[in-house]
C-alpha cells in the first residue's frame, strides 16, 4: 500500500502543477455555464412580459364587475403585470387589433341579471396578435370564473324549475358565483422534483467536464506505457495492479474535486441549492466511480495518448450530450430506457431528487443505474484485448 500512495501522491502532485488540469476541469466548465446562461437564460426562463386588457362592463352589474374584479386580481401575482382599462364594447376588438391592448373582454348588458335567473348569456374573449404566455393565462382565469358563473346560471335555473321564486333565484346565483372554494390545497415539494433550467445547466456541465478530468489519469498512463516508463515501473518489486490503481486514485480525487468545486461555485453564483450535502456527496462519489471506470476501457483500447484523448473526447461528448449537459432530450420506447442508463442523466435526475429534498434513501434509481453502469463498464475493460500491450 505504501508504493500505491507514493505513486498517487507522485501524480497528483503533476497534475496539479500541470495548469492544464485545473483551467480544463474548473475554469472552462465555470465560464461555459456563464455564457449558456447569458445566451440560453431567456429562452429557459422567459420573464413575463406586461400585459394590457381593455374591459367592456356594464354599469351598474355586481356579477360583471366581479368578472373585470378577477382580471384585476392578477395583476402582480406570480411576477405578472396586468393593467385593465376601461372601453366600450365597440371599441374592444380595435383596440387588441392595434395593439394596444393584448386581450380583450367584453361582458354583455344584462349579464348579471341572466345568471341569477338561470338564463344563457355569453362572455367574449378577443386575443391580440401574439401568443405570448401572459395572454394564455388571462385567457384561462376568465374562463374559469366564466365557468363559475356558469355553475350559479346552473344553480338558477335548477331552482326555478323547481318553483322557487325569483327572489330565491337571485340569492341563489349570486351565491354560487361569489362563494368560496370548499377545497383547498397546500403546495409542496416533491422528492423527486425536477431541476430548474439553471441548476440542470449547471448540473450538466459538471457531469460533462467529470469525463474529461477523469481521463487525465488515462493520458498519464498511456503517456507512461509509450515513453516506457511503465515497463520500468512493472519491473519494480510491487504487484503491477497497483500502477493501474495509482492512476484510477488520480482521476477519482481530480473528479470529486472538481466536481465538489463546480457545484458548490456554480450553486452559489446561480442561486441554485442541490439540497442535502451529505446526499449530494453521494452522489458525486457514485459519478466520479462511473466517469473512473471508463479509464480502464481507453486506456485498453488506446495504444497512444493522442488515440486515448479522442476516444476520451467522443465518450464524453456523447454521454454529456445524451444525458442532458446542455438541454434535456425527451425520448419514450427503447431509446428513452437506453438514455436512462447514461450515467451523466442519473446524476443530474439524483440532483433533481436531492434538490427537491430528497435524501440518501431517496436516490436508489439514480445511484443504482451508475453502479450498473460501472460495473458492465469494468467487465468490458476486462474483456476487450489489451491493444496497448501490443507492439
Amino acid at each position: 500500500m505504501r508504493e500505491l500512495w507514493t505513486m498517487t501522491r507522485y501524480d497528483l502532485r503533476q497534475r496539479i502543477r500541470d495548469r492544464s488540469v485545473i483551467i480544463f476541469a474548473i475554469i472552462v466548465p465555470l465560464a461555459l455555464m456563464f455564457v449558456l446562461d447569458l445566451v440560453l437564460g431567456d429562452l429557459t426562463d422567459p420573464e413575463l412580459q406586461p400585459t394590457a386588457v381593455a374591459a367592456a362592463a356594464p354599469a351598474g352589474d355586481p356579477l360583471a364587475a366581479a368578472l373585470v374584479d378577477v382580471v384585476r386580481a392578477l395583476d402582480g401575482a406570480e411576477g405578472l403585470d396586468i393593467t385593465v382599462r376601461t372601453a366600450a364594447a365597440d371599441e374592444v376588438h380595435a383596440l387588441t387589433r392595434d395593439g394596444t391592448v393584448q386581450v380583450g373582454l367584453i361582458v354583455p348588458a344584462g349579464f348579471g341579471a341572466a345568471l341569477q335567473q338561470g338564463r344563457a348569456t355569453e362572455v367574449t374573449l378577443v386575443s391580440g396578435g401574439g401568443t405570448g404566455i401572459e395572454q394564455s393565462i388571462v385567457v384561462s382565469v376568465v374562463r374559469s370564473a366564466v365557468d363559475r358563473f356558469s355553475a350559479a346560471a346552473l344553480a338558477a335555473a335548477a331552482g326555478a324549475e323547481a318553483g322557487l321564486p325569483p327572489a330565491d333565484l337571485a340569492v341563489i346565483g349570486q351565491e354560487v358565483a361569489t362563494a368560496q372554494s370548499t377545497i383547498g390545497f397546500t403546495e409542496g415539494v416533491a422528492s423527486n422534483e425536477q431541476l430548474s433550467s439553471t441548476g440542470a445547466l449547471v448540473a450538466g456541465q459538471a457531469g460533462l467536464f467529470l469525463l474529461f478530468t477523469v481521463g487525465f489519469g488515462v493520458t498519464a498512463l498511456v503517456t507512461e506505457r509509450e515513453q516506457g516508463t511503465l515497463a520500468r515501473l512493472k519491473s519494480m518489486p510491487m504487484p503491477a495492479w497497483t500502477i493501474v490503481t495509482a492512476k484510477a486514485l488520480v482521476s477519482f480525487i481530480l473528479g470529486i474535486v472538481a466536481t465538489t468545486v463546480l457545484l458548490s461555485v456554480g450553486g452559489w453564483f446561480f442561486d441554485v441549492s442541490f439540497g442535502s450535502p451529505p446526499a449530494v456527496a453521494v452522489l458525486i462519489v457514485a459519478a466520479v466511480t462511473a466517469a473512473t471506470s471508463l479509464m480502464f476501457v481507453i486506456a485498453r483500447v488506446a495504444r497512444t495518448s493522442e488515440q486515448a484523448n479522442i476516444a476520451q473526447s467522443i465518450i464524453a461528448l456523447v454521454l454529456g450530450i445524451a444525458g442532458g449537459a446542455f438541454f434535456q432530450i425527451t425520448a419514450g420506447g427503447w431509446v428513452g430506457s437506453v438514455l436512462d442508463l447514461n450515467p451523466v442523466s442519473a446524476f443530474i435526475r439524483g440532483l433533481g431528487v436531492t434538490s427537491g429534498g430528497g435524501g440518501i434513501t431517496d436516490l436508489g434509481t439514480p445511484l443504482l443505474t451508475m453502479a450498473g453502469f460501472t460495473a458492465l463498464v469494468l467487465v468490458a475493460a476486462r474483456l476487450i484485448p489489451d491493444r496497448g500491450a501490443v507492439r
